[in-house]
């Protein structure tokens, strides 16, 4: 992967992107995917933000060998930090982090957003957590995504601004992924999911068990049926 071939998965992500966007990647690592936006001349400005010292410099010196510092502005900062008001960002993508991440970065510096019409996150796991963000804050999912690459599978999810009501079964399994129930990518998750779940209840089966792991138990049991159902339906 390089600045002019990505990963399918940042590839998928890229193609959420509309041409002539203004996008903030945060946690954006080597800086793949905003030097990709500009050259392929779908983004006119990316500012690519990271909190953590040695991607930040990996960040840098990768627009600067690609000579594209005019277009990709690289921030040391936390989270939606990195956005200043004048960049007027429009987009915003976060990929590869855990979905209860994503929605805290979403939430600390949720003011940040206000310029933001779009919203390409690729959470690894529990996407749950950004589905439930959005309906809290008035975004709604226009499009979700899932694939697999090197033996990992991926949901991507685009927001827009928006009202939007999920039930409990579209919250954890993805409105737009379940009206394709029969992809095999779509099956496998929930089967390893589903089979995690399944070991752990067995893990602590006749246990003795704190509240905490009396309410954990009984969310795990929750979500093997809402999926169960689902898939049989």
């Amino acid at each position: 992967m390089n600045a002019q071939r990505l990963s399918e998965r940042l590839t998928r992500v890229a193609s959420y992107v509309e041409k002539g966007a203004i996008v903030a990647d945060i946690g954006s690592d080597h800086a793949y995917l905003p030097c990709y936006l500009i050259h392929h001349q779908i983004a006119i400005k990316v500012v690519a933000g990271e909190v953590a010292k040695g991607p930040y410099e990996s960040a840098r010196s990768q627009v600067l060998a690609e000579q594209l510092q005019e277009n990709v502005t690289v921030r040391f900062a936390n989270g939606l930090q990195a956005i200043e008001r004048d960049d007027f960002v429009d987009t915003v993508t976060i990929a590869g982090m855990g979905g209860p991440l994503i929605a805290t970065i979403l939430n600390q510096d949720i003011e940040r957003l206000t310029t933001v019409n779009r919203l390409i996150l690729q959470p690894n796991i529990h996407a749950k957590a950004i589905r439930e963000w959005a309906i809290l804050n008035e975004w709604k999912l226009v499009a979700e995504e899932i694939l697999q690459e090197d033996d990992k599978i991926y949901e991507i999810l685009v927001l827009e601004r928006g009202h939007m009501k999920l039930s409990a079964t579209q919250a954890l399994m993805g409105p737009f992924l379940m009206i394709d129930k029969k992809n095999q990518i779509f099956l496998l998750k929930w089967s390893k999911e589903s089979a995690e779940w399944i070991r752990i209840l067995k893990a602590i089966h006749g246990a003795q068990l704190s509240k905490e792991v009396e309410i954990k138990k009984q969310e795990i049991e929750e979500k093997l049926k809402i999926v169960k159902e689902a898939l049989e339906s």
